[in-house]
């Protein structure tokens, strides 16, 4: 019995609507190409703010194409906001992060340089291609805002007011669970964690409440990964009447 073909997914930031004629990116070309699809083949074009639309190849080469927009297939649908401001990681780890973050439905990712950052920056381009990649398989209609990374005090100085959760290791806060209902912004350190001055920096500003992880030391990703399970539980769309 022969499997069912699936139909890519693939995002685009220009505006869909029936009739519409897109141009593919080399990568979207390249992509298209690696999966043995040609002008004619079926695939779904979506974004955040148009929803999802069937449409065809009408053109592919190597490093360029063309596609036709049909018919739409899912409305545009808003997701309730949910900031990841992890420290900044080496590339697998960031890599890793990114992609897992996009399916559990962060809204933006807010990289940050902290003390004790083992890398100066991170490549916002590639990490954003990571999230685009992630929403066309979970089937998310939008991707999340990559920021580019910038130091923790002028984050935390540039924020202005909005409830910030800071995840505070070997520290006497409360457990997340218990405090996450209404908040929609964590902040997750470094391997080694944020130090004495920068968890004293944060705890003086009225927006940062410390939190806890639970009583086991997480790598930085487990940990950024796990306190956005938790928001996404209490605050998010995993449940009926959240978000």
């Amino acid at each position: 019995m022969l499997r069912p073909v699936s139909i890519p997914r693939l995002f685009t930031d220009e505006p869909l609507h029936e009739g519409a004629a897109i141009t593919a990116t080399s990568a979207q070309a390249h992509h298209l190409g690696v999966l043995r699809r040609g002008p004619g083949d079926r695939l779904r074009l979506f974004n955040a703010r148009d929803g999802e639309w069937d449409a065809l190849v009408t053109a592919l080469r190597k490093d360029r194409g063309a596609f036709a927009v049909g018919a739409q297939v899912r409305p545009p649908a808003p997701e309730p906001e949910l900031v990841l401001l992890p420290a900044a990681l080496k590339r697998d780890a960031m890599d890793w992060l990114v992609e897992k973050a996009t399916e559990l439905g962060a809204t933006r990712i807010m990289p940050v340089i902290c003390a004790r950052s083992v890398v100066p920056s991170v490549n916002t381009e590639r990490l954003a291609a990571i999230a685009r990649g992630a929403a066309e398989q979970c089937e998310r209609l939008g991707a999340p805002d990559m920021a580019p990374p910038r130091p923790l005090h002028a984050v935390l100085d540039a924020w202005g007011d909005a409830p910030m959760l800071m995840a505070a290791e070997r520290h006497d806060a409360p457990a997340l669970p218990t405090i996450a209902r209404g908040m929609r912004a964590l902040l997750v350190g470094p391997e080694g964690g944020f130090t004495p001055a920068e968890l004293d920096d944060a705890a003086r500003r009225p927006f940062v409440t410390l939190c806890s992880l639970g009583p086991r030391i997480l790598r930085a990703e487990t940990a950024a990964l796990a306190g956005l399970s938790v928001l996404q539980a209490v605050n998010g769309d995993w449940s009926p009447g959240t978000g």
